[in-house]
């Protein structure tokens, strides 16, 4: 098994001298670094009303500053890792991009390549790069993630009939630099995530996003300050997993992508529990959303105060929207009364089933625009 060790904030670490529960938190981190087994992360019983922590007694406190709810967001994350497994150290090795594949569209160049994720792993990807860029301007950039399909990153790139889905294309098109990569055993990426010592393909996707990041940061086209998270399906839930522990990520756009656990499928996991996902719902929690030790109720929350931006169409047959509304209206009170930013969390409900569609993706982009600063009058100002 490869050594894990978890990746955490300097923001966490710095409240330890503020409030003696967060020692928990900390000595969870430390165990993992150590390679010893981790204290025990508390469990919430009710993961709708948020704005309580628990100590290391177990003894419930409200949460109702910034500083007390990064302690219940400290252990959001930890209890993700329960299920995910740990989160390792942020990889030093060379992305060593290489290219090896160019067409020029109209407005696009758009680049076949792969980067080194870990190790000798190399994750296959599409670069999107707007023409008539001026010299030396530096643009917002967005990582795009593709749903369930054999294409993987072609999708959103441009290729497949499903062309509400090609919105690493069309966000390349109004100017964004934008990244697509494979999920693991998609497209062109063949990876045994748990012959390399990974708990789950969903933490896989989490250091390969992370490093994804990684690559966008370091284009001479891009503001660095500038990147958002856009997905549908799986990508929809892998863009909140990667913004949940990367903050790097400014603005988050999920389509389709989650519900609550207790909702998805009448409570039954099993599509949450197979080897593209998350083994240990079924390993450890029984499939059981009463017995997870997290729910997207707080996965939102987690995000806050950072803009996001959530599809859920009315027919969603994957993604009930009940429970959507449920996770958003229990993220709201944290946006609103920790960070007054009730405002950043954006959601539209269209008719029609499990899709992205225009009127849907237009108010995306708009969101985008505006959370990344980069309206027309912006773009028009880094073009030759």
């Amino acid at each position: 098994m490869r050594g894990h060790a978890v990746h955490f904030h300097a923001k966490h670490a710095s409240l330890v001298m503020v409030n003696k529960p967060l020692l928990a938190g900390l000595l969870f981190f430390a165990a993992v670094l150590l390679g010893q087994a981790p204290v025990q992360v508390p469990m919430y019983k009710d993961r709708q009303h948020l704005l309580v922590y628990l100590d290391e007694s177990g003894h419930p406190h409200p949460a109702t500053s910034v500083a007390q709810w990064e302690i219940r967001r400290a252990h959001i994350l930890d209890s993700m890792q329960l299920v995910m497994g740990p989160l390792p150290a942020a990889e030093v090795v060379p992305l060593d991009l290489q290219i090896e594949a160019t067409e020029e569209l109209p407005s696009v160049r758009r680049q076949r390549i792969t980067f080194r994720s870990e190790g000798e792993d190399r994750v296959p990807a599409y670069l999107l790069i707007p023409k008539g860029l001026a010299y030396g301007a530096k643009v917002p950039a967005v990582l795009c993630l593709h749903e369930t399909t054999p294409l993987g990153k072609s999708e959103p790139a441009g290729w497949g009939e499903k062309t509400n889905l090609h919105y690493a294309l069309e966000l390349a098109e109004r100017g964004y630099v934008t990244l697509a990569p494979d999920y693991p055993n998609f497209g062109d990426y063949k990876f045994d995530a748990y012959a390399h010592g990974f708990s789950s393909a969903s933490m896989k996707g989490i250091v390969n996003h992370r490093r994804a990041v990684d690559l966008l940061r370091s284009l001479p086209q891009v503001d660095p300050e500038r990147i958002a998270v856009i997905g549908h399906s799986l990508g929809g839930h892998n863009a909140l997993f990667i913004a949940a522990f990367d903050p790097r990520i400014k603005a988050v756009v999920t389509s389709c992508g989650f519900t609550s656990f207790a909702k998805y499928k009448e409570g039954d996991l099993t599509g949450w529990s197979h080897k593209g996902y998350m083994p240990r719902i079924a390993e450890v929690y029984g499939k059981d959303p009463k017995r997870m030790p997290f729910d997207f109720t707080e996965v939102l929350a987690a995000l806050a105060p950072r803009p996001v931006f959530i599809n859920a169409p009315l027919g969603d047959d994957n993604f009930a929207v009940s429970g959507v509304r449920d996770c958003v209206a229990s993220a709201r009170v944290v946006y609103q009364t920790i960070y007054h930013a009730g405002g950043n969390l954006h959601v539209v409900y269209p008719a029609g089933g499990h899709d992205f569609p225009p009127q849907a993706r237009q108010a995306a982009y708009e969101f985008l625009a505006q959370s990344l600063g980069y309206t027309e009058r912006t773009r028009q100002g880094q073009n030759r």
